[in-house]
């Protein structure tokens, strides 16, 4: 009586935590989208900046917000995925394995100012890129590279042991296991680590206040500077430019991570079925 008592009260608990977060998510997202919508226009949505933001819209911040996350997600994926198959496939459980598997959990706890720094000194003075999208694209990968590993590990740790014996008894090599049987498996768990690769560079600020520039022209090349919105929305709040201009961009920010999630949940949801 008291087990079943102490079970009925831990999931009341947990209930009511899980139900206070969810409220808490709703009202900051329902409270950024009616600041934010009513501002938000075809006028916001293709137009350059004037006034430093105060007027105008936010065509090159957009484009900039895609450049830096697209090459960032370029980048780090392949090397993310490379080093996960590495670590689940390949190597064996030793002192050096230990050591790598360490500095990368270290790396996913790193303060992204620090991403930043190590940006900019390397990056944009050592290397000479100056503030441009491939300065803030190489250290906004570096910051998402853990993330990515983490997933993909762990995703590629459920395939079932079986599927593997079993393609190697029919005379496939350790390489096209790991190809053409271990990562189809896990495909979901893959994209799920892109996502969240995806959310973490999109929201980032500190990385890319120090590496990209700022700019709020359109960038033709990665060697050009540019802004993000999450920057964008920063700069606009911090100097007190647009309080308008800063929650329009606000909830575009939002509306796109949701479209963003929503693409991911119906290409995984195929990847499913297709299965």
């Amino acid at each position: 009586m008291n087990r079943k008592l102490g079970d009925i009260s831990f999931y009341g608990i947990v209930l009511i935590l899980s139900l206070a977060t969810l409220a808490i998510l709703i009202v900051i997202i329902a409270y950024v989208m009616r600041q934010g919508l009513p501002h938000i226009s075809w006028e916001f949505l293709s137009q350059s900046p004037e006034h430093m933001g105060r007027e105008g819209g936010i065509l090159p911040i957009i484009v900039g917000t895609v450049f830096v996350t697209l090459l960032a997600l370029a980048i780090a994926t392949p090397i993310g995925v490379g080093a996960a198959v590495f670590f689940a496939e390949y190597s064996k459980e030793g002192r050096v394995v230990q050591v790598i598997r360490t500095f990368t959990e270290v790396l996913a706890g790193i303060p992204s100012i620090i991403f930043g720094l190590f940006g900019f000194a390397f990056f944009v003075v050592f290397m000479q890129m100056g503030w441009s999208i491939l300065s803030g694209g190489l250290s906004l990968s570096l910051m998402i590279l853990p993330t990515i590993i983490r997933s993909t590990e762990e995703s590629l740790k459920t395939v079932p042991l079986s599927y593997r014996e079993g393609s190697l008894s029919l005379g496939a090599t350790k390489w096209e296991t790991t190809v053409k049987v271990v990562l189809p498996c896990c495909r979901k768990g893959i994209l799920t680590g892109l996502i969240l690769g995806i959310g973490r560079a999109v929201g980032e600020t500190a990385v890319l206040y120090l590496t990209i520039g700022g700019s709020i022209r359109i960038p033709t090349s990665l060697f050009d500077p540019a802004r993000t919105m999450s920057m964008h929305m920063y700069m606009m709040t911090a100097e007190g430019i647009s309080r308008e201009k800063s929650f329009a961009t606000a909830a575009l920010l939002i509306v796109i991570i949701l479209i963003v999630n929503s693409i991911a949940n119906f290409i995984s949801n195929r990847m499913k079925g297709a299965q």
